[in-house]
């Protein structure tokens, strides 16, 4: 009898060497390594929002300098033709 209850032990230690070396370390690494992408996704685009900023800032300030200022010799009257 003691030697099916070695097989039994050692069918059990087996499933366990199996469970965790080809479910628990893969998923830990794969979830280290989405959250390490994850990261370098918001920082990228946290760098493309804030060239998006000055690129607004620059071309506004530029905007508000080149335009002319509105004559009042520049305004024509609406005569209605009946």
């Amino acid at each position: 009898m003691n030697i099916f209850r070695l097989a039994f032990e050692l069918f059990i230690l087996y499933l366990v060497y199996k469970l965790v070396f080809d479910l628990i370390i893969p998923v830990a690494k794969t979830t280290k390594q989405v959250k390490k992408q994850f990261v370098d996704m918001s920082a990228q685009m946290e760098e493309k929002m804030n060239e998006q900023r000055q690129q607004n800032t620059t071309f506004n300030t530029t905007k508000a300098t080149t335009q002319p200022t509105a004559k009042s010799d520049d305004y024509i009257d609406f005569e209605e033709i009946k």
